[in-house]
């Protein structure tokens, strides 16, 4: 079995841990489970090899009900996603999904999120849906709920709120055959609500949505993943999240866990919250400029122009072993001239390339492509080369 690229166990909880509203799922197909973010979470079912490879190859099922659930309402809600985030909110049209970062003001990443517009533009009032990662969810609800405007409403709805998500090259054709829905229409990185009942012909969709009032008979499906591959995510009501992965696996996806869902990211070179970034690193740093909009204002925006101007002195670099044996993990020293250049923050290796792969903040003279570098993996050293991201190449 394939290990997951995290090398240490994960520590202990100080507080309760909050439960998947799939906990029962969890359980019926044998979840190994560990904390996670301050939630009890399945690693793996079967094995993280064989949980990547159905995500490769077919359909795997993963229950990210942990992911941070937010909804910011109001006439002023979109100029205050703007102001906190380094998205041009205020520009996404109806049913657009938005990558984008919340920054200190140092420019250091908060937290990378998920933005979606769910209004239809009939009114003043404006309607997001906002996704967090688990861990620095109650501090970007903090933040926002400090600068928000009286005419804005957030909310959180973990625990009522479920997300499925649905990840692999015959996930749009499971999902129409087993719930009767029209994906066709349903472009890269955009939402829309299916009904719940499956109607004489497939339904197309819908906008113009609320959280939760439409998933009373709705599920809110969003073409996005963490994996690489063609993957929608489901957000739908806690008490019929059970049920619909019932169904799903039925119908032929692999239930996957944290593990599966951690090799498959890598592959792509995509960041981990706390891992690649914790209040420490910019966008820019992380090769991320292309998700920061420069011209509206934001929160940490002159930091950047400044580091923009001057050239960021480190930059996220991808590393590849082909050594025997050889297996990067979380806090593999790199080195250069017999000197200590950087840590590893995410490594492992890749199940679909079959060598060591890991991700490290280089210095900016080191991080170009081609690079020699050596690992220093227990007590030997083995080489490295720093090649372009991502690692594999999503299909088109």
């Amino acid at each position: 079995m394939s290990g997951p690229t995290v090398a240490a166990p994960p520590p202990r909880p100080t507080e309760p841990l909050h439960f998947s509203p799939l906990a029962e799922f969890h359980r019926r197909h044998g979840g190994h489970m560990v904390p996670f973010a301050g939630w009890q979470m399945p690693l793996y079912f079967s094995s993280i090899l064989a949980e990547h490879r159905a995500v490769r190859e077919g359909v795997g099922l993963f229950d990210v009900s942990h992911m941070g659930i937010l909804t910011v309402d109001g006439a002023s809600a979109a100029d205050l996603l703007s102001r906190r985030t380094t998205a041009d909110i205020g520009a996404l049209a109806p049913g657009q999904v938005r990558y984008t970062f919340f920054l200190e003001g140092t420019g250091a990443i908060v937290d990378d999120l998920l933005v979606s517009r769910l209004d239809a533009g009939a009114t003043p009032e404006r309607r997001f849906l906002v996704v967090p990662n688990a861990g620095p969810v109650v501090a970007v609800e903090e933040i926002l709920r400090q600068h928000r405007a009286p005419d804005t409403q957030i909310a959180r709805w973990n625990g009522s709120v479920a997300i499925l998500a649905v990840q692999g090259p015959g996930a749009r054709t499971l999902l129409e055959r087993t719930f009767g829905w029209d994906l066709g229409r349903l472009g890269f990185y955009r939402l829309a609500g299916f009904p719940d009942a499956r109607g004489a012909s497939p339904s197309p969709g819908r906008g113009d949505l609320r959280v939760p009032a439409d998933l009373t008979d709705a599920t809110i499906v969003s073409r996005t993943g963490y994996t690489g591959e063609r993957g929608y995510e489901l957000f739908l009501r806690a008490e019929v999240a059970v049920e619909r992965a019932e169904a799903l696996v039925a119908a032929g996806a692999v239930p996957c866990g944290l593990g599966a869902r951690d090799t498959l990211r890598l592959e792509q070179g995509y960041l981990l919250s706390g891992q690649e970034f914790h209040r420490d690193r910019t966008p820019l740093e992380a090769g991320q400029e292309r998700f920061v909009d420069f011209d509206h204002p934001f929160v940490g925006r002159p930091a950047l122009l400044a580091q923009r101007a001057a050239g960021p002195t480190v930059r996220l670099a991808g590393l590849v072993t082909d050594a025997p044996g050889a297996v990067p993990r979380h806090g593999t020293t790199v080195e250069s001239g017999g000197e200590v250049v950087a840590t590893v923050t995410s490594g492992g290796r890749s199940p679909t390339l079959g060598v060591g792969l890991a991700l490290a903040f280089l210095p900016a003279a080191l991080a170009a492509p081609g690079t020699e570098v050596t690992l220093r993996i227990r007590d030997r050293t083995v080489p490295a080369r720093v090649t372009a991201l991502p690692f594999r190449r999503p299909p088109a």
